[in-house]
């Protein structure tokens, strides 16, 4: 490796790295600053590159209008009524721009997953249910998507193709988020003909912990595995 030119270094590193997460939360150093603290470490892993972006400072209805840093306005806190479908839409767009981003610098399509917390989780099943279902997977945790999504989601069970994988965590706890709009959430994309899973934590609340994040990761190497380099015989 030492000896190696920087553009050979830069090459190297692109063959090896073959696979790419985006990770969304608020914040990315936010993010990546959480997750470390409940696993005493980061989330890595030596095949893949992880991306925490930080979601931009928008006026936030449910705040009255103050600024917050979310991925996209909502009308209120609630899976009962009308999508921000505007300020979705506008995200989603320039999330696709660091998608392309990775596939110029090789990474294939089918080797790329999505997900976040939260909001985060939804932002991740718009950007890859309605714009990319080409990807590797999806991951929501304490995520829902509105009843009304249905109707964006529709055009699912019309396409060919295989959709991403969804892996779902929710706490029965969760007073934000409610358990049951996840459940529901997951119903309805199964429904759709996504191939889903929903993995409920008793008494947690709106939050990570660590058995989780463990059962994610093992999502996340089964879904982006190591490749072995094909030999010329």
């Amino acid at each position: 490796w030492e000896a190696l030119s920087a553009s050979s270094l830069e090459r190297e590193l692109r063959l090896f790295l073959r696979g790419f997460i985006l990770v969304f939360c608020d914040t990315g150093q936010g993010a990546r600053t959480w997750i470390k603290q409940i696993l005493n470490q980061d989330m890595a892993f030596q095949h893949i590159k992880v991306i925490y972006p930080t979601a931009p400072a928008r006026p936030y209805t449910p705040m009255k209008g103050a600024l917050s840093t979310v991925w996209f306005d909502r009308y209120k806190i609630s899976n009962d009524c009308p999508e921000h479908i505007e300020t979705i839409d506008s995200m989603c767009r320039g999330l696709t721009d660091l998608i392309n981003d990775e596939i110029k610098n090789g990474i294939a399509k089918n080797r790329i997953l999505v997900g976040g917390f939260s909001m985060g989780g939804g932002m991740a099943m718009h950007l890859a249910y309605r714009f990319h279902r080409d990807v590797a997977g999806v991951f929501a945790l304490s995520s829902f998507l509105n009843k009304e999504s249905a109707k964006y989601c529709l055009a699912l069970n019309r396409k060919e193709g295989v959709l991403p994988e969804l892996f779902q965590c929710h706490g029965t706890a969760d007073e934000l988020v409610l358990c049951s709009w996840g459940e529901e959430t997951n119903k309805m994309l199964k429904s759709l003909g996504v191939s889903t899973s929903l993995r409920i934590f008793p008494n947690l609340n709106h939050e990570l912990s660590r058995t989780e994040i463990e059962e994610l990761k093992s999502w996340i190497v089964k879904k982006l595995p190591v490749e072995v380099a094909k030999t010329n015989e």
